[in-house]
């Protein structure tokens, strides 16, 4: 009699491939997502910090700082961050405090951070964590 040799793989074999793979997706699918919130909530602090820097050189030009975002050189009221994950506001003439607010999928992916300030003393919110 001749020996049948086969190939391939059994269920087992591939049963254990699944699990494994399917253990590694659930320890790297919110690594990513929090990768993702963290790279967008960096398009909001450079909005944040380019609007201070904006304010400052208006108080220099004219004594008060403004509320009209179109007055520092921004597109629209509220300023949107360039792929649109924030929308930037400045309020005070006096002092400023700028707030960068979420919009749309970052908001749910980052809700620790949804909202970033940053005041004309230069007190940053809501805490450490959303400027690194």
């Amino acid at each position: 009699m001749k020996k049948v040799s086969f190939k391939g793989f059994t269920l087992i074999e591939v049963m254990i491939t699944v699990v494994i793979i399917g253990i590694l997706a659930a320890i790297a699918y919110p690594s990513y997502t929090s990768f993702i919130a963290k790279s967008g909530r960096s398009e909001g602090v450079a909005a944040v910090m380019r609007v201070s820097n904006l304010q400052e050189q208006y108080y220099m030009d004219n004594r008060i700082f403004t509320e009209d975002m179109t007055k520092l050189g921004m597109s629209s009221e509220p300023f949107l961050t360039e792929n649109g994950y924030y929308s930037v506001d400045s309020v005070g003439t006096t002092t400023y405090t700028i707030t960068a607010t979420a919009k749309g999928r970052q908001a749910t992916l980052d809700t620790t951070c949804a909202t970033i300030t940053l005041t004309a003393a230069g007190v940053k919110g809501p805490s450490k964590e959303c400027w690194k």
